[in-house]
């Protein structure tokens, strides 16, 4: 099992019963990856910002959408319902309910903003260099990504300059 898994396991839920493991990082970085093998391990869902977002401009809006959507809910033992964006459409499709649950993956840019903190039971930051994350998302998004690639690192950057979240990080992982 993998080591952040044990950890999570080890501190108190803050979402009501659940304890959130997010996954933060800059494009690229291995967040995926790593909430992938963390749900695994954990038997847990996934939840993406990703999803989210709402388009190439939604990055605090989906921060926001995480706290108000999802980890409110859970935190007072409601159903909560995860919005879903559909990146090829450009369109809102149904939301997918979750229970509340022992264990739970938040991953995306921004899943440690200070305004979730207040749910998340640990906090991983995923560090790579800017090379070496931009060849990650290319090849795996080039073409969808490429042209929007400055404009979504101008956003991470504005909110990390104010978030600091690599600062607060339980644990930060170099993939």
């Amino acid at each position: 099992m993998n080591e952040l898994a044990v950890r999570l396991r080890s501190t108190p839920p803050k979402a009501g019963r659940t304890r959130v493991i997010a996954v933060d990082g800059r494009s690229g970085s291995g967040k995926s990856t790593l909430a992938a093998e963390l749900a695994r391990d954990l038997n847990a869902p996934v939840v993406s910002l990703e999803d989210l977002y709402g388009g190439w401009d939604g990055l605090e809006d989906g921060v926001d959408r995480l706290v108000a959507d999802v980890l409110a809910p859970l935190s007072e033992g409601r159903r909560a319902l995860v919005p879903h964006y559909d990146w090829i459409d450009g369109t809102w499709k149904e939301p997918v309910p979750l229970d509340p649950l022992e264990e739970l993956v938040v991953e995306g840019v921004g899943a440690g903003c200070a305004r979730a903190a207040r749910y998340i039971s640990l906090l991983v930051w995923m560090e790579l260099s800017e090379e070496d994350r931009k060849q990650r998302a290319l090849e795996r998004d080039g073409d969808i990504y490429g042209p929007h690639w400055e404009r979504w690192a101008a956003q991470e950057t504005a909110m990390l300059a104010r978030e600091r979240t690599p600062e607060r990080a339980d644990a930060v992982v170099k993939p």
